[in-house]
């Protein structure tokens, strides 16, 4: 299924190593006709990193949307009552949100935004980037891979040497990933090399 035309939430949390390449994923998900919703973690809104300023990012991935960002878990909670997306991503999705994601904690405004998506039965994607994969974060992998609705974009070790392990999703796959998820598919394989 194309994403044009789609209701994209587009939820940033802080792997800020990715938020460049993210940035440019999200551009072409706006040059395909899709509308995107932004949404910030905490983390996002208020740490400024070697990789820039927390108020540029969230000011350059916000100028990509004719919709407000959304910054409050009280601003994410109607997502769900209001069934406004079609289909959110969450790009990047660090091992802290990804582990409260599999536990179902909602102490941000990207876990809140989760979870009133899922509860509408719409496709909800999400794009590893975490330096405990295949640590103590595999097990949360594991159960989100077998939660109904939840679609990874494909992902592999980025630096197996010295971060052996850390787990990154591939950029390019985002898009195809999105497509697949709102037809109820898993782009395969979802382990994919660097």
């Amino acid at each position: 299924m194309n994403i044009a035309g789609c209701n994209v939430g587009i939820a940033v949390t802080g792997s800020f190593c990715t938020f460049s390449k993210i940035y440019q994923a999200v551009q072409e998900i706006t040059e395909k006709g899709a509308s995107i919703t932004p949404i910030f973690s905490n983390s996002v809104q208020t740490i400024d990193s070697r990789f820039g300023k927390s108020k540029d990012w969230m000011d350059s991935f916000s100028s990509l949307s004719k919709n407000p960002p959304i910054l409050t878990i009280h601003d994410a909670e109607p997502l769900g009552p209001k069934n406004q997306l079609d289909i959110l991503l969450i790009a990047p999705c660090t091992g802290n949100t990804l582990a409260k994601l599999a536990n179902g904690i909602t102490d941000t405004p990207v876990l809140m935004a989760a979870k009133g998506h899922l509860r509408n039965n719409k496709p909800l994607v999400v794009f590893l980037s975490s330096n405990d994969s295949l640590g103590i974060n595999l097990k949360n992998v594991g159960l989100l891979m077998n939660m109904k609705n939840l679609y990874f974009v494909p992902f592999g070790q980025d630096n197996f040497t010295t971060k052996p392990n850390s787990m990154v999703s591939h950029v390019d796959q985002i898009i195809p990933t999105l497509e697949a998820a709102l037809e109820g598919r898993q782009v395969q394989p979802i382990i994919q090399s660097y």
